[in-house]
């Protein structure tokens, strides 16, 4: 046990943060993300909403500062329809930690799957239910 480290975060997750350098980047997935298909390390958090995971990592971690927009967001197709967003939420938290606005990206669907395949070291899978609530991450400097 860690004092300051957020009780939700496993072994696996901690040591996968800190072997990482600036720049670079890992998903956090909701329920439905084929991570297998796209990164061949996968940390599980089942039991964990994307919310709580980002918060609980942001504590620990700082975004890219060299970047306008360190947290990219899978981009909702308006045919969903989906009224409040779960990115609202994830906007919020990225702000908080970090005292700067603005910080996502949307990106497109295919071109977030051929992100994640091309740059993210691992991806957490959480147990988010919300849909398209996928969020790539990209580490700053400590």
């Amino acid at each position: 046990m860690l004092k300051g480290v957020p009780a939700i975060l496993p072994p696996e997750l901690l040591k996968a943060l800190c072997e990482m350098g600036h720049g670079d980047e890992f998903t956090i997935g909701d329920a439905n993300f084929p991570a297998l298909s796209y990164c061949d390390k996968v940390i599980r958090m089942d039991g964990h909403g994307i919310p709580e995971i980002l918060d609980a990592i942001l504590q620990l971690i700082p975004l890219d500062q060299y970047v306008d927009h360190p947290v990219t967001v899978m981009q909702i197709p308006e045919e969903a329809g989906i009224k409040d967003p779960i990115t609202n939420e994830y906007s919020r938290i990225a702000s908080e930690h970090e005292g700067r606005g603005d910080l996502l990206e949307y990106v497109e669907r295919f071109d977030f799957y051929d992100r994640v395949k091309g740059k993210s070291l691992f991806v957490i899978m959480s147990g988010e239910k919300a849909l398209y609530a996928n969020v790539v991450i990209r580490k700053g400097v400590i």
